[in-house]
């Protein structure tokens, strides 16, 4: 796969402009373009990049303006007007100095949806503050509930970026565009990570309500302080997981391990037999390489899985079934998800070199071909690719 393929998920009729940034909101107009969503990246006239290695930037189609020239500003404004979506993931009030904060592209287009994405949101103390997704999980109670006794560790940036960022921009927009299609009303989709990752934290407060989880970080149920709730290293150095919270599965588990009788096993949910039945389940998965035990384990009610690197996960055999993973000119990435039965997603094509298809979308987005040349002979568009 390397071109442009037809859009043909349930967002085929969805126009986005995205103004180019990093991390959380890339991502989202990632997803909107898996789904079928026409999305135009707006990106910086002589910016490298481009090409499959660039996941995040897949699918989309890139056009080049100097957003120091009023006539490309302009000319932006005008592709706002047709379009349904705008994304943009700069600090609070780029956009309105840039001249295309809300209220200008509101009143261009009424009903747009103006989704943002920010690490602190768009106010508070912090918003103006630099920040990175370690940072804002952070602040929600995220980050203090991961990790072993001695320290929070960092979850790589799926936690807050993805997570609390993306995911809840990608709702956020998607449901402002239900409103604005059935009422011609657009609006602001304020999504801050600490708004998502703080919202992501819902079950955890319920656990803490219902004094499920109120020891320190590392002996709670679901944190690694159950030892049939956490990972095991093998004879090989790789590790595997189990998490037989059920009874009937944990016995399942503890018969297959042969610690069915072991004096620690008797009472799973006895936190005082917890240090022996750790010791137990260790010396049990030492003792093997992690091959043995999935051959033993996998695909029987033991909640039990082989930890995978980036490497091996495509090519399990499971993954492989679904095609949770596809390569794009030869890098390997996650496929479209989630899957629709009658409208399915796909991938649009690689990251598209910045400003490559400039005048295209202007073509194809209404500008004619006069004032296509004024733009360039302006100073407004970025070279040609």
């Amino acid at each position: 796969m390397s071109r442009q393929n037809k859009a043909q998920g349930p967002l085929h009729d969805v126009k986005v402009v995205e103004f180019v940034g990093l991390g959380p909101a890339p991502f989202c107009a990632m997803l909107l373009s898996d789904l079928g969503a026409q999305v135009i990246r707006i990106d910086r006239p002589g910016a490298g990049g481009g090409g499959a290695a660039e996941v995040l930037a897949r699918g989309r189609k890139s056009a080049a303006f100097n957003l120091k020239n009023k006539d490309a500003v302009a000319a932006c404004v005008k592709l706002i007007k047709s379009a349904d979506i705008l994304l943009e993931g700069y600090r609070p009030g780029v956009m309105e100095r840039l001249g295309l904060g809300p209220d200008v592209c509101l009143k261009a287009n009424p009903g747009l949806v103006y989704g943002r994405m920010t690490g602190w949101g768009q106010h508070g103390p912090l918003a103006h503050t630099a920040g990175h997704d370690l940072n804002y999980i952070a602040l929600t109670g995220a980050l203090d509930a991961i990790g072993p006794k001695d320290k929070p560790v960092p979850p790589v940036n799926v936690v807050g970026d993805f997570g609390g960022g993306s995911m809840y921009l990608a709702v956020g927009v998607l449901a402002a565009l239900h409103h604005a299609r059935a009422s011609g009303e657009g609006q602001v989709v304020d999504a801050a990570i600490v708004d998502g990752t703080a919202h992501l934290m819902a079950a955890v407060h319920q656990l803490a309500a219902m004094g499920l989880w109120n020891a320190p970080r590392g002996e709670n149920l679901l944190d690694g302080g159950a030892p049939f709730y956490d990972t095991y290293p093998c004879a090989d150095g790789k590790f595997v997981s189990v998490a037989p919270l059920e009874p009937e599965f944990y016995t399942l588990l503890m018969d297959r391990l042969g610690l069915k009788d072991h004096p620690a096993a008797a009472a799973q949910y006895d936190g005082a037999q917890w240090p022996a039945l750790r010791q137990a389940l260790a010396d049990v998965f030492a003792s093997r390489p992690r091959d043995h035990w999935t051959a033993l384990l996998e695909g029987a009610d033991a909640c039990f899985a082989p930890v995978l690197d980036i490497r091996e996960a495509p090519h399990h055999p499971h993954m492989q079934a679904r095609g949770v993973f596809t390569e794009v000119d030869g890098v390997m990435q996650a496929a479209p998800a989630p899957r629709f039965s009658r409208t399915p997603g796909a991938i649009q094509g690689p990251a598209p070199r910045p400003g490559e298809h400039t005048r295209e979308v202007l073509a194809d987005w209404g500008f004619g071909a006069d004032e296509i040349a004024a733009l360039e002979a302006g100073g407004a568009l970025g070279p040609r690719s």
